[in-house]
This record gives structure tokens, C-alpha cells and sequence, in this order.
């Protein structure tokens, strides 16, 4: 029996309503599989993208590293033409202006336009020290020449030229940055000093990353004993301090090597001593990578062990080995430096910025001749500019991140 209300309205036993049913809808547009996948144009690109373009992508987010490869691209390229750069040869001497002071540039002469000029040296004797004091003769402007003929040289060491960029005036002199004891133009001289000094420091790394991939890949790939005769060796090579050592195997090369040998045997040294940082990173990187599905795959399909390792485990870090790589040229810039300083290193007649140095040691003439010391602005400058880069370089290195 069921109670009813008075309006006739059952309370036990009643069933809810039934729930509206939806309309059926039939959709007229073409089927898409990916409709809820679609992507923006920006989105395919990125998607799309390998790791080398992702890795520029990311390296031009960081403007300091930019601005650093820029600035050593140029640098780079002056070293191929240092002769047309250059108002004088390397070795060309002013007997008249020893320890002249620089000349600078200017653009007006008593209110008028002349266009880029320098004013003539006067040199006078200081009757208490006998030294030679040179000022600025102002009422002789003497106008600059671009794109002109002047001394002659050697393109290189193979081809006769008399082109450069900028020439001294019309019997006159062009000392931007001052000259030497021996009356040498200082800014030609640290434009040729470039050469040197910055290919020691890459073909240095080079040597250093050809021997850390090569020991490196061998104990990280095959490990047992050539792994443990590889760590040993680095261990060794690593408990040593550097500069001693340095010292002692640049002592050690011979007098009588010409200049083109100490050059490359101040490389090898170089290269010698900085491989096992980089080796280290080879080798733990290929300890891991070895046990991947990848390379077991290579291994079963009969691919021989230098194909695997340069094929398809190197490739996979290959971008950390050549940031890891990069921040590594200036140590070699330094070493090259403070050896050359030290007199141990590079000897005239090859120059570079550390040679250039060595005769900034007198005290007594660089508080006098200040401009001696110029030489060390352009290493400061590539040193952080490679720090610069090298730091954009690691973090492009992981654009995932």
C-alpha cells in the first residue's frame, strides 16, 4: 500500500524523472585526425628544427656571446691580412723616434675641417736626463692616407705588395700607439703579434681535442685495462702544477730550433697538458652511452668500434665537447703569454702579444714609456670575449633546457 499527500504526489516507490536526451548532431565537416593536435606556424618550425638550428636559435638569445663571436671573427680575420692592415712592416725602424709617444688622430685644425690627421713630433732633450722628450708640432697638420701605397712586403711570405689600409702622411710619421726602443711602430707590431697568438691558442686546442677524443673514446668504450692505463696517465698528468712544468719543457727545447719550430713545439706542449680535462669528459660520457639500445644494435649488426664511437655516440654530446673546447683557447692564449713574458716561450724573431710583453719588464721604462704595456689590452679583451662566447656556447649546448 502506498501513502499518498493530499495533492496525490507518491513518496516511496516513485522514479525519477528520466534524464533529457541529447539531440542527435552529425557533423558535415571532413574527418581530421589531428584536428586537436594543431600547431601554430611558430610551433612546426620549432618542432620541426634540428639540434644545431635549435642550438643558434638559442645562442642568439645570448646577446654578450654574440657580440664576442663578432668581435672575434674580426679579430680572426685581421690575422689573414695583417699586412694591409699594418702602416709599417714588423720590423721597420725609426731611429729618430725611440720610445715616441702615440700620435693621435684628429679632425679639425684650428676650427676647420681636414679630415683624419695627425700633427707632427718635435723631439727635444731633457737637459737633466738626456732623454729624448717628443710633443706634438700643432702647426703642422699632416693629413692621412687610405687605401694606399706604402711600404712594401711580403703577403704572407710569398707574394710582393705595397697596398695597405692606412699610410703615415706624405714625409711623416704614423705611431698610433707609440713606438719601442728600437723605434718600432707598437699598433703594427701588436697587429702582427695577433697572428701568432691567436692560431697557438687554436691549433693547440685542436691537438688537445684530437688526443682527449681519441684516449678519451678508448677507455670510455672499451674500459678493463685501457681504461685504467688512460686514467693513471691523466692522473699523472693533472698532479703536476702547470706553470713548472711549462717552464721546464720550454726550457728544454733547443737554442738552436729556427723560430717555426719552437713555435710548434710550444704547441705541443700546450696540447700535451691540457688534453686530459676534455678526455675526462669523453670518457664518462661514453661509459653511458655505450649501454644504450642504440649502440648494442650497432654492435649486433657487425659495425666496428670506430664506426660506433664517431657514428654514433660522439655525435650525441659533440656540442658540450666544442662549448667545453672553447672556454679551453684562452688558457692556451695565457700559457702561450706568460711563457713568451717569461722569455721562455716564443723568441724574436717571431712576435707575439707575450713577446711583445717581455719588454714591458723594466719597471723604470714602463713608468715612463706607459704605452709599452698596450699589448696586454688586446689578450684581456680576447680572453673575456671567449669566456663570453663559450659561456653562450654551454648554454646552447641543452637548447631544451
Amino acid at each position: 500500500m502506498t501513502d499518498t499527500t493530499p495533492s496525490g504526489t507518491t513518496h516511496a516507490g516513485t522514479t525519477p524523472n528520466p534524464p533529457r536526451r541529447t539531440p542527435h548532431f552529425v557533423s558535415q565537416e571532413p574527418w581530421d585526425p589531428y584536428v586537436a593536435d594543431k600547431l601554430t606556424a611558430e610551433q612546426e618550425r620549432y618542432y620541426m628544427a634540428g639540434q644545431w638550428k635549435l642550438m643558434w636559435w638559442r645562442f642568439r638569445r645570448h646577446k654578450p656571446a654574440v657580440v664576442s663571436m663578432v668581435f672575434l671573427l674580426l679579430m680572426y680575420f685581421s690575422t689573414f691580412i695583417s699586412e694591409f692592415i699594418a702602416p709599417y712592416d714588423l720590423h721597420t725602424r725609426h731611429s729618430r723616434y725611440i720610445f715616441a709617444a702615440p700620435q693621435g688622430v684628429h679632425l679639425f685644425h684650428e676650427g676647420s675641417f681636414l679630415g683624419p690627421f695627425v700633427y707632427g713630433l718635435k723631439m727635444e732633450r731633457d737637459p737633466a736626463t738626456l732623454q729624448r722628450i717628443y710633443s706634438p708640432d700643432t702647426t703642422k697638420p699632416q693629413k692621412l692616407r687610405f687605401f694606399c701605397l706604402g711600404e712594401s712586403y711580403e703577403f704572407w711570405g710569398m707574394i710582393e705588395g705595397r697596398f695597405h689600409f692606412v699610410c703615415p702622411p706624405e714625409d711623416g710619421t704614423l705611431f698610433l700607439l707609440g713606438t719601442d726602443r728600437l723605434g718600432r711602430d707598437m699598433f703594427s707590431r701588436i697587429v702582427y703579434a695577433a697572428r701568432i697568438s691567436l692560431t697557438i691558442g687554436v691549433i693547440g686546442i685542436a691537438l688537445s681535442f684530437a688526443l682527449a677524443l681519441i684516449l678519451g673514446g678508448l677507455a670510455g668504450y672499451y674500459g678493463g685495462w685501457i681504461d685504467s692505463v688512460v686514467q693513471r696517465l691523466t692522473e699523472i698528468i693533472k698532479s703536476f702544477p702547470h706553470l713548472p712544468l711549462w717552464l721546464a719543457l720550454s726550457a728544454a727545447l733547443p737554442v738552436t730550433w729556427s723560430p717555426l719550430l719552437v713555435y710548434f713545439g710550444i704547441t705541443i706542449i700546450l696540447a700535451l697538458l691540457d688534453w686530459p680535462g676534455l678526455g675526462r669528459a669523453v670518457r664518462s660520457k661514453l661509459l653511458s652511452l655505450r649501454e644504450e639500445d642504440y649502440a648494442a644494435a650497432a654492435q649486433m649488426m657487425g659495425a666496428k668500434p670506430a664506426r660506433i664511437i664517431g657514428r654514433h655516440l660522439l655525435p650525441g654530446f659533440m656540442s658540450h665537447l666544442i662549448a667545453s673546447a672553447t672556454l679551453s683557447i684562452p688558457s692556451m692564449i695565457l700559457a702561450e703569454t706568460a711563457l713568451s713574458f717569461l722569455g721562455l716561450g716564443l723568441r724574436p724573431p717571431i712576435t707575439s702579444w707575450g713577446v711583445l710583453l717581455n719588454e714591458a719588464t723594466d719597471i723604470n721604462v714602463v713608468a715612463v714609456n706607459w704605452w709599452l704595456m698596450l699589448p696586454v689590452v688586446p689578450v684581456i679583451l680576447v680572453i673575456l670575449a671567449y669566456q663570453f662566447m663559450g659561456d653562450g656556447m654551454r648554454d646552447a649546448a641543452d637548447p631544451y633546457a
